[in-house]
This record gives C-alpha cells, structure tokens and sequence, in this order.
C-alpha cells in the first residue's frame, strides 16, 4: 500500500499517496488523524465580550497567569472566574484592535496600539508612565521591545526598547540603554515581531528585520535581511517554533531561523491557500504552535468571511499538511490544572459527562499544556476533545490514454473509526471535473466498487477518532470487444 504524503493540492494529483482534499484531517508523525473536537474546561465561564487577544504568561516561579483582553478590558482566569483586572478607565481599543501580551519576569505586559503599554505584577494592570503606545510587545534578552509605536509622535516603522532589567522605565537615556529608532530601509509599517534566540526580529508585510543587542550607545542593531520581500501579514500571524520563527507572508509561507526566509508551502498549499484565504482579511491570521504534537496551526479567515473559521495544519517533522473548520477569536497553549480521582466531580456527576480528553492527554496533567482556542462564543476551549468525523479524497489513478477499471480501494488505519464509508470518483479527462459513480461503507479496510474511466479517485469519510497511514486503489486495463 502506499503512504499517505498528506494534503497538497498544488502537487501533481498523481503523486502516489497525496490527498487532494480533506476535512478535519491533520497530519501526526506516521500519517494522519481526525481532527480534535474542542472541550471546554470545568467551570470555566465565557468572556463578557469577545476576545481581541489571549496568552498563558510564566512568571520566574513557574506559575503561570492566563491573560485575555477583549476591546475595553483585560482578563485573567483564575479559580474559574474570568476576573476584570483592567485599570480604572475603559481601553480605548476599536473592534479591530488585538492585544499583544508578553512577560518581563514577574510583571505581565499588554499592549493594544491605542493605550499607553500596560503592567501587572499579580493583580490589576496599569499604565506604565512614559511607555509608549505599541502595536507589538516581547521581550528579548534584558529588554521589552515595542515596535509600531506613538511616543506621542506616530512611527509605525518605529521601535523602542525600555531600560535594560526595568520594564518600567522608557524614557531615553545611554545610563539605562533605554532607545527608540525607526526601520525605514523599506517602506510600510511593522506588522508582527518577535524574540528569536538573543536576537530581536521585526517584520513589514514584505520585509524582515534582525536586531542585535550592541550595548549603549547604538544598544540595538537592525539589519535587514536578505530574501526578497518575505514578510509578515499580520501580528498574530507568526510563532516560535523553537529554532525558527513559521510566519504567513504577503504570498507565501515561511520558516525564518535567523539566516533567510525558506518556503515551506511552495508546490503543496501556496495556492490553495492564497486562493482560499480571504484576502481582505488575511490580516487576521493567527499561528500557534503546539509543541506537544510538533504542529503549527494556522487559523484564518474562508474567502468570503470575514472571521476566523478555517485552519491549516502543517506538521514540522514530517513536513506534511492538513487541515480543519473552526471558528475561533483567539489561540493560546492553556495550561491545565492536575486532575485526580477525588476532583472528577468538578468535571462532572457522571462518567458520561466527563470532557472526552484521552486519558494519556495533556488536559490531565499538572502544568499539561493543551492547545486552546476562544471560541466565537467568547469560551475558552481546549482541542482535546476526540475527532467526531473526518475524510480525504485521493489523488488520481490512471491514464489519458486508456480506459481501466477500479474494483476497489482500501484504506489502513492505525487507529481504527467507529464506521467509514467510501465515494468512487471518476473522470475522463487530466483536470476535468469528478463524478461520483458509487458509494458504500468501508469494511476490514476495503471498499467495494465498479466504475470505468480513464482517472479514478475515491473519497474516504470516517465518523470517530482515526488515525491513517496508508491507502492504495486497485485499478485494472478495460477489457476491449
């Protein structure tokens, strides 16, 4: 049989092995799997407006804070209450606005563009004095680093870092390596930035920035880096992977690890995805890594939609794509309190009722990261819950030239669905489009059929958690009379 090579469909559609199309179907290390359902935690309420940002924060204790900002206030979750820890004053934020939050040792930094950067050291947040206004905060080295700032004057090509080991202080100055600059050797404004090892990097929508720590006076170096006009769509649309930073560009998708930007869609879902993505609001893109799993997701809005309800699926080690539907406002890795025999009640009365999590899941664990969303519901949720259905359709099998015949598929699961039924497909022409002849249900793996045509496919769909690995299509030359 032949290994699944995942869903690429700007390949060749005779590549053996590809998936054409595919529906809750991502990627794992030996092939591919349903795609989690969402759970939502045990007394866990939803926001009071919708979420414009989220992030799990670790303080140098280990403990950790999980912030969410919506337009006009700031959040934190704790014993099950999402409790307002916003200054005095409303934010002034606009429905658009997305809250960057970073964390500085003990202290917890948010910023949202129209407010002055703010701080919490536990409890509420304030206005840092003298900080500017930022559309993007992180910290790197012995530094917070704004970019798209308003010290009172706009820059959105602008930077500024304050005081080395004090977030407090930004007022510039040599004796503290507190600075601000701007990056104007290619035009725009700063979309998204981002710690990378000892080096700050700074992205336009078609150009990248490296900043070395220098020490006073110049304290950073910016250097732009070579590799054509690679760049970031979006503040969210980026994350750290460990060694490299996977970012969605202007017209592509990329990998940066410091030296120059490398592809990593180009020949299996560039195009798709370029088409597919709605281009007037592919600014909303949002990556997360899950790190427990080695895959990115990339969530962003269908052509035609101007909220999030699509996501990518790209998986680091195997280099292998899939995707699902889902419709989020935010993502954040959420961090889950133990679990033990005594608390299940705090889940639920009843066995049935328990959060569907497999019970080796992270969900369950003290400190288990879980990848998470907030739901367009304003609910916080984590993607454990397991897959309620999937499928894939095959590439094509056959020849311009010659009419064969399919009598049947089979399909090798590694974890094996609750039921699977299986679609023939057929086509007389290379790029025509496919009919459906016949449908049936998938028993011991195999799927029965009878059709005719010079290029074959067959669609697969699978109700429950499944995991693939292989699938193969047994076609025949016609007989001639």
């Amino acid at each position: 049989m032949t290994p699944i090579t995942g869903f690429a469909p700007d390949a060749d559609v005779t590549t053996p092995g590809l998936v054409t199309d595919c529906t809750n179907l991502i990627p794992y290390l030996n092939g591919m799997e349903g795609a989690p359902s969402a759970v939502t935690p045990a007394s866990t309420p939803a926001l009071a407006a919708a979420c414009q940002g989220a992030a799990v924060v670790t303080k140098l204790d280990d403990t950790r804070r999980i912030i969410a900002g919506t337009q006009t206030k700031l959040y934190e979750l704790s014993g099950g209450v999402w409790s307002d820890q916003s200054r005095a004053s409303a934010y002034t934020g606009g429905t658009d606005s997305r809250w960057s939050i970073c964390q500085f040792g003990d202290a917890t930094l948010a910023a949202n563009r129209a407010d002055v950067i703010q701080r919490s050291s536990g409890t509420t947040f304030s206005d840092i004095v003298g900080a500017p206004k930022a559309e993007i905060i992180f910290s790197v080295g012995a530094f917070v680093m704004a970019l798209n700032v308003n010290d009172g004057q706009e820059k959105p090509d602008g930077w500024a870092c304050c005081a080395a080991f004090d977030d407090t202080s930004w007022t510039p100055s040599i004796a503290t390596q507190a600075t601000s600059g701007r990056l104007v050797s290619t035009a725009g404004r700063l979309t998204a930035g981002a710690r990378l090892g000892e080096y700050a990097v700074a992205y336009k929508q078609r150009s990248i920035y490296l900043g070395r720590y220098v020490g006073a006076p110049a304290v950073w170096d910016w250097l732009q880096v070579p590799g054509g006009e690679a760049g970031c769509i979006g503040k969210e649309a980026l994350c750290d992977i460990g060694s490299a930073h996977f970012f969605v560009g202007d017209d592509n998708i990329w990998l940066f690890d410091g030296t120059r930007p490398v592809s990593v869609a180009d020949g299996s879902v560039r195009e798709w995805f370029f088409a597919k993505s709605d281009p007037s609001y592919r600014y909303k893109t949002i990556c997360t890594y899950d790190r427990q799993t080695s895959r990115v997701w990339i969530f962003y809005c269908s052509s035609g939609s101007s909220s999030i309800d699509s996501a990518l699926v790209y998986h680091v080690l195997t280099k292998k794509w899939g995707r699902a539907a889902l419709s989020i406002q935010a993502a954040l890795n959420f961090t889950s309190a133990s679990a033990t025999i005594d608390g299940l009640t705090g889940y639920s009365a009843t066995m049935d009722g328990l959060p569907s999590a497999s019970f080796d899941s992270q969900f369950w664990l003290s400190g288990g990261r879980a990848l998470s969303i907030v739901s367009s519901s304003n609910q916080l949720q984590t993607l454990t819950g397991a897959s309620a259905s999937s499928g894939f359709t095959t590439g094509s099998i056959g020849d311009d030239q010659a009419v064969s015949v399919m009598t049947r598929a089979r399909v090798r699961c590694a974890t094996q669905p609750t039921s699977a039924a299986g679609e023939s497909l057929a086509g007389m022409e290379a790029g025509s489009t496919f009919s459906s002849t016949s449908t049936g249900s998938i028993t011991g793996g195999r799927f029965d059929c009878l059709q005719a045509a010079r290029w074959h496919r067959v669609a697969f769909n699978f109700t429950g958690p499944v995991r693939v690995t292989h699938y193969d299509i047994d076609v025949t030359p016609a007989g001639l009379r």
